[in-house]
């Protein structure tokens, strides 16, 4: 099956197959939250970016093998609802972005600055700081040696903008700023990003709306 990047709550996971790195989404919790699950195909190491909700499904798609860490992309409350009870349950290390761990209930053992490496088995990820969503927003970058990048967005990049900032002037373009330099600037149009919500995209596909999005300011 080709990997579409489409899921619903409820619904069947999508598994996006790539030669290091099995990627499994899935949709969960009120607000149609994704969490995705990294599985380094060398080692079987598993990483969890947001336990957002629903713990059983969570638990279900990770399966008897565990996961080593768990990375929350944010503070707000819909992408940690199941964070205790999945920590609880697998004895995961815990991974936010530095000014947003004091928001996230569950202790955060890394914290994380911009650059930090994240690594599940085999598999290298970079954090990158995005300030504007929220203080300490967070996303993963996949420069996958045998293909194009792959980045995990949280709730700061979406297909057709970035994220809300609350009508805040400052907060928007603090956002849009970091994901210009941060996101668009260093990685090229093959880009596939896996947003916190919804479908995916890539960066091709909005790279081209960057100046509407600065004019509107949204």
């Amino acid at each position: 099956m080709t990997y579409s990047g489409e899921v619903r709550v409820g619904g069947p996971a999508d598994v996006h197959e790539l030669k290091d790195l099995m990627i499994t989404k899935v949709a969960v919790g009120p607000m149609d939250n994704n969490a995705y699950l990294l599985r380094c195909r060398a080692t079987d190491e598993q990483l969890l970016i947001d336990a957002a909700n629903d713990a059983e499904t969570l638990l279900g798609t990770i399966g008897a093998d565990g996961i080593a860490s768990v990375v929350t992309t944010h503070r707000h409350a819909d992408h940690w609802q199941a964070l205790a009870e999945v920590v609880a349950a697998t004895g995961a290390r815990t991974y936010a972005g530095r000014h947003d761990a004091e928001g996230i209930p569950v202790p955060t053992q890394v914290p994380l600055d911009d650059g930090d490496t994240v690594r599940v088995g085999r598999v290298r990820l970079t954090a990158r700081h995005l300030v504007g969503h929220t203080p300490g927003s967070v996303a993963l970058v996949y420069d996958d040696p045998h293909g194009h990048p792959h980045v995990f967005t949280g709730d700061c990049l979406f297909p057709g903008g970035v994220g809300n900032t609350r009508k805040d002037p400052e907060a928007f373009a603090s956002l849009i700023h970091d994901v210009e330099t941060k996101i668009f600037e260093p990685l090229p149009d093959e880009t596939w990003v896996y947003p916190g919500h919804g479908n995916d995209t890539t960066l091709g596909a909005e790279r081209p709306h960057l100046p509407e999005w600065r004019a509107r300011g949204w």
